[in-house]
């Protein structure tokens, strides 16, 4: 009763703030998002009657509190496996985590395939994001290939609140996602809990909701005729639109850092010299810049050279989770 999964980590292009459901983790908003082929996370499940208690080991350290909720999805996993087995879970990034880089959507993905795999369960893509959902939201995007929709729903069992792909990592291979690290410090506020502060605190979360059914139709056929221009601005737009909303929450939530700002000043400057390019940021610190293949060398060299940078990894479009054979125990 063991299996090992890779997932790769998802960028939002139109961003998901805000549950209608917290337990079965329903949002207020559809969103779409890019799989990139560069930040993965693979993890381990095992189930078995030699452990005594559950254990969590990520990228060396255990976890002593379960904060991300992880203890809750397993017992979720094994509830519906109906089997009774403690499990070992070891997990590893290949970027950093809790840094509004969506490592716990790389991370709930690869942990539900790897612990659905292992308990013996069989579920096709769309159940399995229903599934992933429930630990995290944005997860259930990292289960799906190349450029992901997952809808909001309306029911209230969210049978129908799950993420398929609008077109396969292949259909557009030219974009780039050039993930920016300018610190790798964990973020103060956490996606979850940031998230219920501005439902309940901020004043245009309403305006929100008004205007993302035109992001989403903007971006899904900017991504199916594969026009940059298009995607790009609109994912630019509607990332400033969240974190004004951060911003304008009681007590606001700042997640920028001069770093930030310095890439994106970058960005706009780039634009003015001829070179299209276009900025998006998670709820963190960390910015990813949007561009074409043909500019990513010219782009990638002059974001390295930044004095806020530390690193840059280039990312096209990626797969889903996936088994693999090699176990990390």
């Amino acid at each position: 009763m063991k299996a090992t999964a890779i997932a790769n980590a998802n960028i939002a292009l139109v961003k998901y703030w805000g549950k209608r459901d917290k337990k079965l983790v329903l949002p207020y908003n559809s969103s779409i998002s890019m799989t990139l082929d560069g930040l993965s996370t693979v993890t381990t499940v095992e189930f078995s009657k030699k452990y005594e208690k559950d254990s969590i080991i990520i990228n060396g350290k255990e976890l002593v509190k379960d904060e991300k909720g992880i203890l809750n999805h397993i017992e979720r996993i094994r509830n519906l496996a109906n089997i009774k087995e403690k499990s070992k879970i070891v997990s590893k990034s290949n970027f950093p985590i809790a840094a509004g880089l969506a490592s716990s959507a790389s991370g709930f993905a690869a942990l539900t395939l790897a612990a659905t795999k292992a308990a013996k369960l069989e579920l096709n893509e769309k159940d399995l994001t229903i599934l992933t959902r429930q630990g995290s939201g944005s997860a259930s995007r990292s289960v799906c290939e190349g450029f992901v929709e997952w809808y909001k729903g309306d029911k209230d069992d969210g049978s129908d609140s799950y993420a398929e792909s609008i077109v396969n990592k292949n259909h557009w291979n030219e974009f780039r996602m050039i993930t920016a690290i300018v610190t790798k410090t964990e973020k103060k506020v956490s996606s979850r809990s940031g998230m219920a502060q501005t439902v309940n605190t901020c004043p245009y979360y309403k305006c929100w909701l008004e205007t993302i059914d035109r992001d989403l139709e903007l971006i899904r056929n900017g991504i199916k005729n594969r026009d940059f221009s298009s995607v790009g601005q609109t994912a630019e737009y509607n990332c400033l639109k969240m974190h004004a909303l951060m911003i304008t929450t009681k007590p606001p939530i700042i997640y920028w850092t001069p770093a930030t700002m310095e890439i994106i000043d970058f960005v706009r400057e780039q634009r003015e010299e001829g070179i299209e390019c276009y900025f998006t940021i998670d709820a963190g610190p960390n910015v990813i810049v949007m561009c074409l293949k043909k500019n990513e060398k010219k782009i990638n060299k002059k974001l390295s050279e930044l004095g806020g940078v530390m690193k840059t990894i280039i990312c096209g479009p990626g797969d889903g989770a996936k088994i693999i054979d090699k176990h990390l125990f």
